[in-house]
C-alpha cells in the first residue's frame, strides 16, 4: 500500500490513496466497520481526511488521550510530506 501511494502524481491519485490508507486502518479498530465513511478533498492548506464513524466507535478511534488519533495523523503527514503535500485527518460527529 505504502508503495502504491508514493507512485501517486496527482492530486486527485494522492487523495483516493490516503483516503484507502486511512479507512483501512479506522474500519480495522472500529466494532462498526460498515458505519465508517471517509472522505478526502482538496482545501486551502493542503488535503483534509474526514473520518466519519458510528457514535459508540469514536473513543475507539481517538485512544486514551488521544494517542491513536495521534499517531494515524502522524502516519498521515508523513507519508504526505514524501509526496510534498500536507494533510489533516479530521474526525465529524
Amino acid at each position: 500500500m505504502m508503495l502504491k501511494m508514493l507512485a501517486c502524481k496527482t492530486i486527485k491519485n494522492i487523495c483516493r490513496a490516503m483516503k484507502e490508507f486511512v479507512e483501512y486502518i479506522v474500519k480495522n479498530l472500529v466494532d462498526a466497520p460498515n458505519d465508517v465513511n471517509v472522505n478526502c478533498y482538496e482545501g486551502e492548506r493542503g488535503m483534509i481526511v474526514e473520518v466519519r464513524v458510528n457514535p459508540h466507535d469514536i473513543g475507539k478511534v481517538v485512544g486514551r488521550k488521544g494517542n491513536t488519533i495521534k499517531a494515524l495523523r502522524t502516519i498521515s503527514m508523513m507519508i504526505c510530506a514524501r509526496l510534498g503535500r500536507r494533510v489533516r485527518v479530521e474526525i465529524i460527529e
